[in-house]
Parts: C-alpha cells; sequence; structure tokens
C-alpha cells in the first residue's frame, strides 16, 4: 500500500473520523511556524497546511496533480531551503523512511519544523492492523505503524528537538458513522485516562544546528558606550573644562 490509496480512505466515514482530528491538531501547531516556504509531502488535494501564513506554500509528491513531482526520499529542493516540511502518514507508508527523515534534514533551514502525523501501534486500530495481517487488506491496515518514541529517537539522532506531540481519535476503528457516533465518549475519556494511546499522533520537532548562535543588535552596550564617551564638566579652580 502507498499513500496514494490512503487519500481513498480518507473520504469514507473512519477516514474522515481520523482527518478532522489531525486537521484540528494541524492548525494549531502549525500556526505560529513563520518563515517563507513550506512543504507538504503527499496527500495533493488535501490542504492540510491551511492555518500556516507563509507566502510560499506547496504539495510534493508522486502524481501528476501535486504541485511538485518527486518521491518522498529525494525532495527537489536546496539545502537549507525549507522553513517547514509537513509529512502526512509518510513514514509508516514508504520503504525508505530512513532516507525521508534524512531528506526532510537536509532541505530544512536551522531552526526549521517538520511536523509529522501518523497512526499508532500502541493502540485499538494497532491492534486492528494486526488482525488483518493480508496483503490485500484493505487501507489503512497494510501500513508499517511506528511507535511515536522511534520516530523521536530517529529525530534526535538527525539533530532534531521535540517541540511538542498529540494523540487523539481513542474511538474502535468503526467502519460506520453511526458507530463512531456512538463511541464518541472515548475521545474524551482517553484524552484524561490513556492518552498515550490514541489511534493518531501528530509530533513537532525543529531542527537544531550545534554552535549557531544568533546575532541581536548590542543595544545595552552601544547605551553603555556612549555614555562613556559623553562630555563630564568638571570645576577646576572656579573655571568649568570638559574632559
Amino acid at each position: 500500500m502507498s499513500i496514494l490509496d490512503l487519500k481513498d480512505w480518507l473520504q469514507t466515514p473512519q477516514g474522515q473520523y481520523l482527518l478532522e482530528w489531525e486537521q484540528d491538531g494541524l492548525d494549531r501547531m502549525v500556526a505560529d511556524v513563520f518563515g517563507y516556504n513550506a512543504v507538504q509531502v503527499g496527500l495533493p488535494g488535501l490542504d492540510l497546511l491551511r492555518a500556516n501564513r507563509m507566502p510560499y506554500r506547496v504539495v510534493c509528491g508522486r502524481v501528476a496533480d501535486s504541485g511538485v513531482v518527486a518521491e518522498e526520499f529525494e525532495l527537489p529542493f536546496a539545502s537549507a531551503s525549507i522553513d517547514l516540511v509537513l509529512l502526512p502518514h509518510v513514514l509508516e507508508f514508504s520503504e525508505h523512511p530512513h532516507r525521508v527523515l534524512r531528506e526532510v534534514e537536509r532541505v530544512l533551514v536551522p531552526e526549521g519544523s517538520v511536523v509529522i502525523s501518523g497512526f499508532n501501534p500502541l493502540s485499538l486500530w494497532g491492534l486492528r492492523r494486526l488482525l488483518t495481517r493480508r496483503k490485500d487488506a484493505a487501507p489503512p491496515w497494510r501500513g508499517q505503524y511506528r511507535a511515536v518514541m522511534r520516530i523521536r529517537d530517529w529525530l534526535t539522532l538527525l539533530g532534531f528537538e521535540i517541540q511538542g506531540n498529540g494523540f487523539g481519535c481513542y474511538a474502535p476503528p468503526a467502519s460506520s458513522l453511526k458507530w463512531l457516533q456512538r463511541w464518541q465518549f472515548m475521545d474524551r475519556a482517553g484524552r484524561r485516562w490513556w492518552p498515550v494511546l490514541g489511534a493518531a499522533y501528530l509530533l513537532h520537532g525543529v531542527k537544531r544546528v550545534h554552535g549557531m548562535r544568533l546575532i541581536t543588535p548590542h543595544w545595552r552596550s552601544r547605551k553603555a558606550a556612549s555614555k562613556r564617551l559623553s562630555p563630564v564638566a568638571q570645576r577646576d579652580g572656579g573655571s568649568r573644562k570638559t574632559q
């Protein structure tokens, strides 16, 4: 299964339930990420970066209706040229997840952000996937679900600092809208009693560059220097001299 199959599944009641939670979380997570260039990798047709205010936002994917056509592990962008990269369910459906993250690290500017969404294997949905390990299984049960701690470790090795994460979608993976609505009480209970067992997660990492120091104006030192150089009036035998 590829991420292209996931796009069709997101139109189902099950997929809409997941997408609603993810879009709300992404809106809050990327709203205050500033810069000039943002890239969404995969899922063309969905504006998952709608809440971000960067002037240039593009969708990169394998299909022709993407703004930029490319593989997720070979991004056609210059090194240190992108301020924000969004990976919606890319890592679990890519054959080269490590290469994807290395590419993201390459194209991001220092202090640039990566936001990742994925399915949590430690959830009722993860259990559903374990019970359906067939090659012909319907999406999204063919993906390679990866634990959040593993993704965090990969990012840390690449020099990222984790800024935040969140879990959601605690209802069982019912296929009908009626049953998903009946299980909605589990979303409220899950956020309180078992927060890390949601079906999906969001993860925000920032690229850190060791030894980099932000240069700011030396207003205080300039003010102190101006005081030292100011003339001082002194009395000498009744006359005033300036030194």
